[in-house]
């Protein structure tokens, strides 16, 4: 069995003296995992650094089995390593990766996306934005996207400014009547609208990080999230503390 691609190195651990188990995430073949031989080495161990571009061929006599991985560097994103916000931020999206996404289950969407978030780092700006939107194709992707283009009980369009913590779907004011207090804030930004703060930024956040949590960890057997996406938060909120 043998496949090339390209991909994201989101992870990697020690296998045996001188390999590593690599997991990549890669248009075609989704989140996969292979050994690198002499992955520990001087010359390897920087091009398998998570954020890293790089070519694969992963050759196994059965497709079952984890085969091995030659690995080419395309990019690094080594630069991140001196950005505090753009190093809590790339932690964020490998780990989110490695928690959330399936086996060899391609998400040719997503991993654009992700590609494209990642080229995105170290332009603070705009980067959180950018990741906030990358958070709503995650769900999107894993079956939990959020419906904010109406309200689930009025199906108006205006004054949308609550999320339905049950649904996901968008509900008015009027709509909420005295279920309000149970109901999760619709920052603008969540809707594409208004210039977004970085603390409307973070309050989105805790509305998509609640959805990842409630729904998506929970599918995956009451797991907790990745303590990388709570560092990025924290290093977001001192950014805009300062700010």
């Amino acid at each position: 069995m043998e496949w090339r691609d390209q991909g994201i190195v989101l992870g990697s651990r020690k296998h045996g003296e001188t390999s590593v188990i690599v997991e990549v995430f890669t248009p075609d073949h989704g989140r996969h995992a292979g050994v690198v031989r002499g992955g520990t080495s001087r010359k390897m161990t920087p091009i398998l650094q998570p954020g890293a571009q790089v070519d694969l061929t992963w050759r196994a006599r059965l497709e079952d089995h984890i085969g091995s991985f030659l690995v080419e560097p395309l990019r690094s994103r080594a630069a991140v390593l001196s950005d505090r916000l753009a190093l809590a931020g790339m932690n964020a999206v490998t780990s989110l990766l490695l928690f959330c996404l399936p086996e060899r289950e391609p998400h040719f969407t997503l991993y654009v996306r992700t590609e494209q978030l990642l080229d995105l780092l170290g332009q603070n700006d705009i980067w959180a934005l950018a990741y906030l939107h990358w958070e709503l194709q995650l769900l999107e992707d894993l079956g939990f996207g959020l419906d904010l283009l109406q309200c689930a009980v009025t199906g108006a369009t205006e004054g949308l400014v609550y999320v339905s913590p049950k649904s996901g779907r968008a509900v008015s004011r009027a709509g909420a009547g005295d279920w309000a207090d149970r109901l999760l804030p619709l920052p603008p930004c969540l809707v594409g609208q208004g210039e977004a703060t970085d603390a409307e930024i973070l309050q989105a956040l805790e509305v998509t990080g609640y959805f990842l949590e409630q729904k998506v960890a929970n599918t995956l057997g009451n797991r907790t999230l990745p303590t990388a996406r709570g560092r990025f938060m924290d290093a977001l909120a001192r950014q805009a503390f300062r700010t």
